[in-house]
């Protein structure tokens, strides 16, 4: 779903500066948050706006959402002032926070021609999966703000479905992904994820429908599996892709994935990107939120 902003709420964010936000160890501060809150909430239509995009998010059928902040970033550009207002939309989801402590809040994505092609930052076919599918408690969404899109016009985001993908499944596929089976990446230095996950079951719910699709596409390259458990994951893949909705984001676009309902990918950069300046490509920010207890997308 996408969201476009009122014009008379943008132009109240633009004259409504917000102040630096404060961490609490690797978690956006509790008193910030609320300071985002106490300085938004008065703006008219900046709740019925988060409302919106929290029902695209959780409501029925739902599970992501793209919030149209691309006139904001063009008056405000896309540094301090305009992420703070992009934080306080994400506050309003849930409760954003870095699992990387070395890294900032806001992880930059940009490309790099030297990296692995497959990779967020690779200029290749990203495949579909979820983030930090192998942590007991990954984020309960990923999201990703648009700061530059690939000049050369490639790099669609694709988005698929995870548990319609699953429902079209044989009963016999569905049987071996929920078995503890599966294993993907590396595990360290990271921050309010829980431990390690390894093995896991890629469906990963009590009811179907349910829970986390514990699925990356690079499983199937990279980690040795059985060979059934392999072609239940293969015929995964086929479905997601099957199902996927392509779109690209454009300069102040706010990507919100619920983890739970939808996994995400990208299609391949265009060709050429050692012709464009490193200052000129494709730029994206990254931002995770944890769900508050109690929230339909929570734990």
């Amino acid at each position: 779903m996408f969201i476009d902003i009122p014009s008379k709420l943008e132009a109240a964010l633009i004259e409504r500066p917000l102040p630096p936000w404060e961490l609490d160890g690797s978690f956006l501060a509790q008193s910030t948050i609320e300071r985002y809150r106490t300085e938004l909430t008065t703006i008219p239509r900046f709740e019925e706006t988060a409302a919106m995009l929290r029902h695209a998010l959780i409501g029925e059928g739902g599970g992501y959402a793209v919030l149209r902040l691309g006139n904001l970033a063009k008056a405000l550009g896309v540094g301090d002032r305009f992420r703070r207002l992009a934080t306080a939309f994400a506050a309003k989801v849930a409760v954003p926070f870095s699992p990387f402590p070395r890294w900032p809040l806001w992880k930059d994505i940009g490309v790099k021609i030297d990296k692995d092609p497959g990779k967020s930052s690779g200029i290749g076919y990203n495949a579909f999966h979820m983030d930090l599918v192998n942590a007991t408690r990954p984020p309960d969404y990923t999201t990703l703000l648009c700061v530059r899109h690939d000049p050369l016009g490639g790099g669609p985001s694709i988005l698929s479905d995870a548990h319609a993908a699953v429902a079209r499944l044989s009963e016999h596929s569905r049987s071996l992904l929920a078995e503890t089976a599966y294993h993907y990446g590396t595990f360290f230095d990271l921050f309010g994820v829980g431990e390690e996950y390894k093995p896991f079951p890629i469906l990963d719910g009590s009811d179907p429908g349910e829970g986390f699709v514990r699925f990356t596409a690079k499983m199937l390259e990279r980690s040795e599996l059985g060979q059934a458990h392999a072609d239940a994951a293969r015929e995964l893949a086929e479905e997601l892709v099957r199902g996927q909705v392509s779109f690209m984001l454009q300069p102040g676009d706010y990507l919100i994935v619920n983890q739970r309902r939808f996994l995400h990918g990208r299609e391949a950069l265009h060709s050429g990107q050692e012709t464009v300046p490193a200052a000129g490509r494709r730029l994206i920010l990254q931002l995770f939120l944890r769900a508050r207890a109690g929230d339909g997308s929570a734990a």
